[in-house]
């Protein structure tokens, strides 16, 4: 049974050995030379491999979506990934929020933990944090030079079959498989090593794209936990919403809990049908599991929901809610309901210690408040139910006179479900694309979608720079800036107003 970490030297870092044959706990990457000797060789050779996140879908090879590859890189590794416990978090929407209440919620019961999540807004660190702090550049750097290593030690060309343990072919793979790693096999084989090294007491890691495939999906974690479902990455995962469901309940695993909202009922039909064969019990929030939400105002708080969530072991009872929005009080109760199950496998998770860590959480690019004057809303939402979430959450959050949406998004996207939810809440919108992304569409695109649906006043901007100067023109005092559609626009947004907060305090000095 795992205990709260008591001092610092449980998260000391073991020293770097040779990698050894799998053992538990595996042998920690050793430094490595080479051309990688220093953090921007590194970040060169992370951003050179395929990135299926800014890569349009028809670009992609079937190749890209096996986890032989990933079985083989880690097996190299150690099998890192064998020696943490897990959750594992998948679904469409809220798995960043949820990841990062269930990790806060563990810090402050004295866990150390370890959390993955993606995309990053600004520094590709981001993905990779214990106890929410950046894994450092020189452990970046060391760890992506063992794993180009590893990377040039994979075999090329057809391989055999894995020995399937579970619904997606879980077991060790025999052989490598084709091509190189792609960007997200090789950050999340740092992320399984990084928390391997420092003995993290459990690593909370958010699943990329779908379940079924992705590379996160070679963990055994005591809890897994599926996020609200709805139509996304349709190339790719399906055009309905039982076709996507089945995709993510491929991460189910046999023994292990299924925690989920609630959902569509097609979809808790393709959940219960794939737990029932997979051999894992599967709850429901609000049908198996007590919850239940509430909103209220004060002074201290403001506007906010409150949730309880109650069963055998816990009785979390009106703990509010750290982040804005409806939507966010049903990923508050699927967070609880983790730590829940959590509990049933030996974690030790008391109300005042969770409600603690609810106050702490830290969510960049949900419904954030990046500057004040103008007032510029941040909020990653890129799906049509995610457009609508966020239009309801600011209405009841924000005051303003009026709102000028700065809006761009994935040309695979549902662009014109987003825009209509948009044509709800904005009374201008300026269309834009973020930098350096071939998934990007093309603003002149969404601009007529938009006129087609509504009418409102709009325009185009080349870049979010010149998108916000648009803007800033275009509202008064009492107005919002609202900048949405995309995490990488956001992450745009970030660096230009950090920027312009340097020269600002430089101007000052």
């Amino acid at each position: 049974m795992p205990k709260p970490s008591a001092s610092a030297s449980r998260r000391a870092k073991r020293a770097p050995i040779e990698v050894q044959p799998p053992a538990s706990p595996p042998p920690p990457v050793a430094p490595a030379s080479g051309p990688i000797n220093n953090y921007q060789a590194a970040v060169k050779f992370l951003y050179d491999r395929v990135d299926v996140e800014r890569s349009r879908p028809t670009s992609l090879s079937r190749d890209v979506f096996k986890l032989d590859r990933m079985r083989r890189m880690l097996e190299l590794l150690g099998n890192p990934h064998e020696s943490i416990r897990c959750v594992h978090v998948a679904g469409t929407k809220g798995k960043g929020s949820t990841c990062e209440m269930t990790a806060s919620c563990l810090e402050a019961c004295g866990y150390t933990v370890g959390i993955y999540t993606s995309p990053h807004l600004v520094d590709v660190r981001e993905r990779v944090r214990i106890n929410r702090k950046m894994i450092p550049h020189p452990d970046f750097t060391r760890i992506m030079a063992r794993l180009a290593e590893v990377s040039d030690a994979l075999p090329v060309g057809k391989t055999k079959p894995s020995r399937a343990s579970g619904p997606s072919g879980g077991g060790r793979a025999r052989a490598g498989a084709d091509g190189p790693p792609t960007f997200f096999e090789l950050i999340t084989a740092a992320a399984f090593v990084y928390s391997a090294e420092q003995a993290v007491d459990v690593a909370v890691s958010e699943c990329g794209l779908g379940g079924r495939l992705d590379s996160t999906n070679v963990i055994i974690p005591e809890v897994c936990a599926i996020t609200s479902i709805s139509l996304d990455h349709t190339q790719l995962l399906g055009d309905t919403l039982e076709e996507i469901a089945r995709e993510k309940a491929g991460v189910f695993k046999p023994g292990v809990p299924v925690v989920t909202v609630q959902q569509p009922p097609g979809v808790l039909e393709v959940f219960r049908e794939v737990a029932a064969k997979v051999g894992a019990p599967l709850h429901v929030v609000g049908e198996d599991i007590d919850f239940s939400l509430r909103f209220e105002s004060s002074s201290a708080l403001g506007p906010h929901a409150r949730v309880c969530l109650t069963t055998e072991r816990n009785a979390f009872e009106h703990l509010p809610v750290p982040l804005k929005g409806e939507h966010q009080a049903y990923n508050c109760g699927l967070a609880l309901a983790i730590l829940d199950k959590l509990c049933e496998r030996g974690f030790q998770t008391p109300e005042s210690k969770v409600t603690r860590g609810l106050e702490r959480v830290e969510c960049p690019g949900r419904l954030e408040m990046a500057w004040d004057s103008p007032r510029i809303v941040l909020d990653g939402a890129h799906t049509p139910d995610s457009v609508w979430c966020l239009m309801k959450a600011i209405g009841a959050h924000v005051a303003y006179d009026s709102m000028v949406v700065i809006f761009g998004c994935a040309a695979d996207k549902d662009a014109r479900g987003m825009l209509e939810h948009l044509a709800l809440g904005a009374d201008k919108v300026i269309f834009t694309r973020a930098a350096g992304n071939a998934r990007a569409a093309d603003p002149r695109e969404l601009q007529r979608h938009f006129t087609e649906i509504c009418g409102k006043v709009s325009q185009t901007a080349l870049h979010l720079g010149e998108a916000l100067d648009l803007a800033r023109r275009a509202v008064g005092r009492d107005d919002l800036i609202c900048i949405t559609g995309s995490f990488y626009l956001i992450g745009d947004a970030k660096k230009h107003l950090k920027d312009l907060a340097s020269k600002r305090t430089g101007a000052g000095s």
